[in-house]
């Protein structure tokens, strides 16, 4: 066996469906590899962004390790801030990338694709990555492939692995998947019981759970928890959408000054907060008009927890919540308490001649998931996300933390492809501009997302916080002239009735994509947005903004 098909065996072995992958010279002898082999399929986007976007959609969406396959430099370099995004938000992606061979490395010549030496692409990387490694030797290479993805794996991150040119041919032996790391059980169950006390003798806990939960696959397993501790349930921004489909009331998404009161109340008032996978980022605390003091909290995240001023190290989420799950069995461990209120999400769109507007996506969305039931909501940063925050709680995949414009379309395309389901798309017309061309692969993939396109014709995100700035204007492209040309039907609406009807062709019609573009008046934003850049600014003149005592 290859050293290249050892690789591709073992990504499938630990959970890989598919490569998205765009060639390259340093990288053809892998990608010819991947061809002949059939070990898994090859997604070919248009851009390298584009392919780092759909990946780690696809590794959210399966809970699993998804590949990205790259050429040196130009390549790699070009999927960088899509792999940070991944990094920051705990996707687990593998970036396989090409490099120079020995000879080539050692030539004295600067090689084409090369930016300050041979070694800045994997310096670069040391950033953004878990883990990394560069295969040049063919008898360590099974150990260092196993060592990689298993921290993949387990610290949903991604990690690197550099492939020489000259080694993808080589012979080399299967790659074995290693055990999990051994993790100190003895402290698992020690922070597992110090949590249910403090729990038990906590007057308003709240459960706050966030994107670790949904990495580890634990949802299941979370939901239950809440139920034999009698706790109300928050996501954050960043995880909304969790447990959306378990039997489970979440009582909202925490947004600080800019949500639902009796939901902000909720984490407010709590004088214990229990965040499970919490990113304690400014966009999901950042909000809050309290200045929240996460020493009072129970916080796991990253194989740590923390009780007040101690953590522990070591303690992996699923872990800890296994443990708490096998001491509550059978058992009575709190009281019922009150019951909060669920959010009451906008509905009722009335599909009459007024014009269409940013608020009217929530209404006629939660319309038609209260007829037909949830479906799986991708988003781009912008009004739009903040529309999807708007929405009856329903699977959902977005860059909350990281928030990365461009990302909306090609992680749609990343979900229609690994998952087979057919994703509802939500973009602004600023972030389309980016991506929004690779809808021209749906075609060739058999895949037809639906896609709205939420058209200001400007970054109506930056407006809202800087109302003066010429910069954020975009002018008017229409786009649903160009969804034919890229295999796709559009819809140009301007009235809730054009609205209504566009969408109801849109679900009905199946083999290409559709594309809505909803024509929004410059300056009209969603009420959450309002709500949100209003509190920012609010703050900001107080000097509160993202106050977290950590």
């Amino acid at each position: 066996m290859t050293l290249g098909l050892s690789l591709l065996h073992a990504l499938k072995a630990h959970g890989a469906r598919e490569i998205f992958g765009i060639h390259g010279d340093f990288i053809l002898p892998l990608f010819r590899q991947i061809e002949d082999s059939g070990i898994l399929p090859l997604i070919a986007l248009s851009h390298e962004p584009a392919l780092g976007f759909a990946a780690d959609a696809a590794a959210r969406m399966n809970c699993g390790i998804s590949v990205v396959a790259v050429t040196y430099g130009a390549g790699a370099l070009n999927v960088v801030n899509a792999v940070s995004g991944a990094y920051a938000e705990r996707s687990p992606l593998v970036v396989v990338a090409g490099c120079p061979g020995e000879i080539e490395a050692h030539s004295g010549l600067v090689l084409h694709h090369q930016v300050r030496s041979v070694d800045s692409q994997w310096r670069i990387f040391g950033e953004i990555t878990c883990d990394r490694v560069r295969l040049t030797d063919p008898l360590r290479a099974p150990d260092d492939i196993a060592r990689v993805l298993r921290s993949c794996i387990e610290f949903s991150q991604p990690v690197l692995i550099e492939l020489p040119r000259d080694m993808a041919l080589r012979a080399c032996a299967p790659v074995p998947v290693l055990p999990p790391r051994p993790h100190d059980a003895e402290a698992v169950a020690e922070c597992a019981a110090e949590w249910l006390e403090r729990i038990r003798a906590a007057k308003q806990p709240v459960l706050v759970v966030d994107v670790e939960v949904r990495r580890f696959g634990i949802e299941t397993e979370v939901a239950e928890l809440a139920r034999r501790l009698s706790l109300p349930v928050l996501t954050t921004f960043m995880g909304r959408g969790l447990l959306a489909d378990h039997g489970l009331d979440v009582h909202g998404t925490y947004l600080g000054i800019a949500g639902d009161p009796a939901t902000t109340r909720l984490l407010d008032e709590s004088d214990l907060p229990v965040m499970l996978g919490a990113i304690l980022s400014d966009s999901n605390f950042g909000v809050s008009a309290e200045r929240i003091d996460f020493r009072r909290a129970l916080v796991a995240a990253q194989r740590q927890a923390r009780v007040s001023h101690h953590v522990y190290h070591d303690v992996p989420l699923a872990a800890l919540v296994t443990t708490m799950l096998q001491l509550t069995e059978g058992m009575v461990v709190a009281p019922p308490r009150p019951r909060p209120p669920v959010p009451d999400y906008p509905s009722g769109m009335v599909a009459d001649s007024q014009p269409v507007a940013a608020a009217d996506i929530s209404r006629a969305l939660n319309d038609r998931i209260r007829r037909d039931g949830p479906f799986t909501v991708v988003s781009d940063i912008g009004d739009c996300l903040f529309a999807a925050m708007e929405l009856i709680p329903t699977p959902l995949v977005a860059p909350g933390y990281y928030a990365s414009m461009g990302f909306g379309v090609p992680a749609g395309i990343g979900i229609a492809v690994t998952s087979g389901e057919r994703p509802l798309i939500l973009v602004g017309d600023g972030a389309f501009q980016m991506s929004g061309w690779e809808l021209g692969n749906c075609r060739r993939y058999g895949i037809d997302p639906i896609v709205i396109v939420l058209n200001n014709q400007s970054w109506e995100m930056i407006r809202a916080f800087q109302p003066e700035s010429r910069c954020a204007d975009l002018g008017d492209w229409a786009y649903a002239r160009l969804a034919d040309a890229l295999g796709g039907d559009g819809y140009r609406v301007q009235t809730r009735a054009e609205f209504a009807d566009a969408l109801d062709k849109a679900f009905t019609r199946r083999g290409r994509f559709q594309l809505i573009e909803l024509m929004v008046k410059p300056g009209d934003s969603t009420p959450t947005l309002r709500r949100f850049a209003d509190g920012i600014r609010a703050l900001r003149a107080s000097g509160e903004v993202a106050a977290v005592t950590a």
